[in-house]
């Protein structure tokens, strides 16, 4: 670090002009990129994806699209056979108002299956297409448009009088949500101005906007590589959302660091150049190794096979490089040069006294922790285990329709389709593109048990090109074991000339492909983070407690996503949205890969500081207590700016973002209180001086110097010398 300080502030000026020639180019490089991201969601190389996109390709509809169903039940004494011709114009004329539209009902294929055992309710299938919006098929479960009052209208004036229209489906059955999609400026602006209050109350001077303004550079920076990137691949326009509210909190976390150890090194009386030096000698290494560990968990999505994933990666690896970059090399400058004007709060020489002792109420509480080490790591271990073992239950598939509403049209119908004894998974109706003569297809997929019925009208909207679109009305919903085992069973059944598409066969294969793999991805993760962290900290035991808890803050933040999403508590109440009974299976694993950088992120930041303090001390009751008593207040308020920007996000109307910032949002919370101020310092407490442990076979392999457990000094003495004035 003292060689990268020395580069820059030897090259004031240089850096200077170079910062504003990469801070113009960026604004320039920003609206470029963002033109050029993509929307796709696409899962190449998946079975039914591949299969969806070919249903799409020739028919406009179908495949992924989860299908509209609506629900007639005709007046007492009229029945479903009798009133086939009035059921068909009813059908005929949703076709005619939603001319991309695929429709089938009784009408096509005196299917008797479609009917109910009351012989007066029915049901048919309406494959929109491209939505009356213009939109595309697929979309995030309740954020497609909802064509039911189209549908509705549409059939009302062509049935018996007293004969009701309901129209179901996972789609109507979902929370509502508004289409206008993520305000990103906003949230930004939320974000930005959290920052701002935080980091005021923090430095109490003009001080606070030199973190900001790093982030700003480091955002704007990062635009540029991502521009470049979109010349030579495709990024998901993901990285939109990702980079600026990452940015945020990691770019500030990093110079928050600096800054407050410059501040130290100025209240021990160092001044201007040398301060700097101090500092990022201090401070420095663990901002590297801090970006490094973000980089380490990102690499989960960037070797993924799916595309908009492997965006988000990128773009949080990005900016987290361009963060460090910038912090080291930007950060010295800004401090040589104006820092001493902008932090000018009080006059004279103890203006920066309170810099020079650790914070007391911090203090405070680690002395808290140490002296009642067992109970705190016990009682808060025990609750984070208990969270984690909620988390194995976490349920990745399709939400079904018991978790959805309970009340309102689209519930009435289900109901009444229910009561008629037609099977719930008639709604999750999905899909099988065939190549050729679908009669075998379809006469296999009749065998196979778990299988309602089979839907394969021989007309222009189901049979082009030589293919035909084949509709498979399972018994369970696909969302549960049963109705998955019977997507299974059709995929075995079926010819080589037919593949089964359709959202729940799409959701299956993603879960396999992301999550198969993920074990032996996590052990190279680990075992990369434990080399970097064995030699930032010379020690065996320390990386292991650190990614032992890191994991476990995961697992227990999954575990409170089971609660909060799959059974609801607090759900309505909270985020004012009824929960879906599923996690969306892409949620665990952004999850992770986001905070396993950013938990380890504030654990460096804790433990390297902790770790100085021992060198300097021989007692592991002082480092904790100092270690926490100067990091405490600076990982608390880049903890709350990162909680408050991703609740922010967590405030958008998508479903699928909602979730998943809620996910992030209380990961940042239980790491900072739970794991950091408490379950950290209280275990480094109970391992005492096994905590510092390095043989001198490890030292030589990882090329750091031995640290052999020694002695402790359990005497606590004053933490720094007094300030020079």
């Amino acid at each position: 670090m003292e060689r990268i300080s020395a580069f820059v502030l030897g090259r004031k000026g240089l850096v200077i002009l170079l910062t504003a020639v990469a801070f113009l180019v960026g604004m320039g490089a920003t609206p470029l990129a963002i033109q050029r991201l993509s929307e796709e969601y696409a899962h190449p190389g998946m079975p039914a994806f591949d299969a969806n996109q070919e249903i799409v390709k020739v028919y406009g509809n179908g495949g992924y699209q989860r299908p509209f169903v609506p629900v007639v039940r005709l007046p007492e004494g009229q029945s479903v056979t009798a009133q086939k011709e009035s059921l068909g114009k009813a059908f005929a004329a949703v076709a005619a108002v939603l001319p991309k539209a695929r429709v089938v009902s009784y009408a096509d294929t005196a299917d008797p299956k479609l009917v109910g055992s009351d012989g007066r309710t029915t049901l048919g299938l309406v494959f929109p297409g491209t939505y009356s919006d213009g939109s595309p098929p697929g979309g995030g479960l309740g954020e497609t448009p909802d064509e039911s009052p189209v549908i509705v209208k549409a059939m009302t004036p062509h049935l018996p009088p007293g004969s009701t229209v309901h129209v179901t489906g996972l789609d109507a059955l979902a929370p509502s949500v508004d289409a206008g999609g993520v305000d990103v400026p906003t949230k930004i602006g939320i974000g930005v101005l959290a920052a701002v209050v935080v980091l005021l109350l923090v430095f109490r001077s003009a001080l606070a906007f030199v973190p900001l303004l790093i982030s700003v550079l480091a955002i704007f920076c990062s635009f540029i590589v991502i521009l470049l990137l979109t010349l030579v691949m495709t990024v998901h326009d993901v990285a939109l959302t990702t980079m600026p509210l990452l940015g945020l909190g990691i770019a500030v976390d990093y110079s928050l660091l600096i800054v407050a150890r410059w501040r130290e090194e100025q209240a021990l009386g160092h001044r201007g150049d040398e301060a700097v030096h101090r500092a990022m000698a201090g401070a420095g290494r663990a901002v590297l190794f801090s970006g490094l560990a973000v980089a380490i968990g990102l690499v989960t999505m960037v070797v993924l096979p799916v595309p908009f994933l492997r965006s988000l990666g990128i773009a949080g690896m990005i900016i987290a490089a361009v963060s460090v970059a910038v912090t080291l090399t930007v950060l010295p400058v800004v401090l040589a040069r104006t820092g001493q004007r902008l932090d000018r709060r009080r006059a004279g020489g103890a203006r920066f006294a309170r810099e020079a002792r650790a914070g007391r109420a911090w203090s405070a509480w680690a002395r808290g922790v140490v002296r009642l080490r067992w109970p705190a790591a016990l009682l808060t271990g025990g609750l984070l285990v208990a969270l984690a073992v909620t988390g194995t239950r976490v349920d990745l598939g399709l939400p079904e329709s018991g978790s959805l509403r309970t009340s309102g049209s689209a519930y009435e119908g289900l109901t009444e389709l229910k009561e008629a004894g037609i099977p719930s998974g008639s709604i999750v109706a999905f899909d099988v593109f065939v190549t050729g003569d679908p009669a075998p297809a379809v006469e296999a997929i009749r065998g196979v048990e778990g299988v309602s019925t089979v839907l394969a009208p021989d007309h222009a909207a189901w049979r082009r090109s030589g293919t035909a679109v084949v509709t498979v009305l399972p018994v369970a919903e696909g969302g549960s074991a049963a109705g998955e085992a019977t997507i299974s069973a059709v995929r075995a059944a079926v010819p080589a000339n037919a593949r089964v598409g359709g959202n729940a066969a799409q959701s299956m294969d993603f879960r396999s492909q992301t999550y198969g793999a993920f074990p032996w991805m996590l052990a190279m993760i680990a075992l990369v983070t434990f080399v970097m962290l064995a030699r930032a900290f010379r020690s065996l035991l320390l990386p292991l407690k650190a990614i032992a808890l890191n994991l476990l803050s995961l697992g227990a933040v999954i575990g409170t996503m089971v609660l909060l999403w799959q059974y609801g508590w607090g759900t309505k109440e909270l985020l004012d949205i009824h929960p879906t009974g599923s996690i969306g299976e892409f949620v665990p694993l952004t999850i992770f890969a986001f905070l396993y950088g950013l938990s380890m992120d504030y654990e460096v930041f804790i433990l390297a500081r902790m770790r100085e303090e021992y060198d300097r001390s021989g007692s592991t009751a002082h480092a904790v207590i100092e270690g926490v008593g100067r990091t405490g207040r600076l990982v608390t308020s880049a903890a709350l700016i990162l909680f408050i920007s991703f609740a922010a996000l967590a405030m958008t109307p998508e479903l699928d973002v909602k979730v998943f910032a809620s996910g992030l949002a209380l990961g940042i919370a239980l790491d900072a209180t739970l794991i950091r101020a408490i379950l950290v310092p209280a275990v480094v407490a109970m391992m005492g001086r096994w905590n510092w442990w390095l043989p001198g076979w490890a030292a030589r392999l990882l090329r750091v110097e031995p640290s052999p457990a020694r002695p402790e000094d359990e005497h606590v003495r004053p933490a720094v010398p007094e300030p020079v004035h």
